[in-house]
């Protein structure tokens, strides 16, 4: 909020003046508007001989007199003074109806005058608000993109690597990172079974089985006829991802999923590729497999259709 007028200032006095009419009513009203009971004591508020207007003038004259130090108190008197609503406790004096009145018309006056400020100061903490929250996603990707660059260097320095046993650690470790990076959920370790990674995740209410491999040769028809059995054999909401780093053989695709529907996904090499490179995320990626898969059967769809298809 910004200082106040010398208008302004001068509708607060008033308006305190008038908006309770016993002392021990105001000093109550000023402590928890002000929330500085140590100032709001200062003042002779025992001593019958110093009336209400004068404890207001100088405890006004006090906050503006250092705004640089007292203008957060100042913004919170104004703004619980134009707050005030009802004045039920005015009414039920004598000549109430007069109290109301003039109470009533001293609050609109401070209103008319510190509403431009208040919505200034609405305006800055939106601003502050939208700032944060943009800090909060910039440090939030920026920490996913670190991750993303790490994984994606230990997985191209994998695909030069001889060593078929380390490279299925190794690429567990990847996908491991990756379904925790994106919240994928991993139900069970990811485990080296042979020359297959098995493991389970959750995303948006289902059940996936996993399965991965890296060989030489694209899987066949019968590897994805053996995994898309395993899922068949778990609850109807359970479905799978199989992951083929160097893909799928041609028969594979035609003969996969053709079933009453399909209850498997396949991803290869460059789906994850394009996850690495920050292209499309995986949740996104599954997301959008899953929906093709459901609109025409086809379990198969490469990330360089739907990115295409995208741009």
């Amino acid at each position: 909020m910004k200082r106040l007028s010398p208008a302004a200032v001068v509708a607060l006095e008033e308006a305190l003046a008038v908006i309770y009419h016993y002392k021990t009513d105001l000093r109550r009203f000023l402590e928890i508007a002000v929330g500085n009971r140590t100032l709001i004591a200062r003042y002779r508020w025992d001593d019958p001989s110093v009336y209400k207007r004068q404890i207001v003038r100088d405890l006004i004259g006090t906050l503006c007199g250092d705004q640089d130090r007292y203008l957060p108190a100042l913004t919170q008197l104004c703004l619980a003074v134009v707050e005030i609503k009802t004045f039920e406790h005015l009414a039920r004096l004598d000549d109430g109806a007069k109290r109301v009145k003039d109470a009533k018309a001293a609050v609109a006056k401070l209103r008319d005058l510190v509403e431009p400020h208040k919505e200034a100061k609405d305006e800055e903490l939106e601003a502050r608000e939208r700032q944060r929250r943009a800090d909060e996603r910039l440090k939030q990707n920026s920490a996913i993109r670190a991750k993303l660059a790490e994984l994606k260097s230990e997985f191209f320095a994998l695909a030069t690597s001889d060593g078929a046993q380390e490279r299925g650690y190794q690429l567990e470790k990847i996908l491991r990172g990756l379904f925790d990076l994106f919240d994928l959920d991993p139900k069970a370790s990811f485990k080296i079974v042979g020359e297959q990674i098995d493991g389970a995740f959750a995303f948006q209410g289902t059940d996936y089985l996993l399965e991965a491999r890296w060989t030489k040769a694209p899987q066949d028809a019968g590897a994805l006829y053996e995994f898309e059995g395993k899922v068949r054999r778990k609850l109807d909401n359970t479905l799978g991802l199989f992951i083929a780093i160097n893909g799928f053989s041609a028969e594979a695709l035609p003969a996969a999923g053709t079933g009453d529907r399909p209850r498997i996904l396949l991803m290869d090499g460059p789906d994850l590729v394009a996850v690495l490179d920050e292209r499309i995320e995986l949740g996104a990626l599954i997301l959008r497999k899953k929906q093709h898969a459901a609109r025409t059967g086809k379990i198969y769809l490469q990330s360089s259709e739907l990115l295409a298809a995208a741009g």
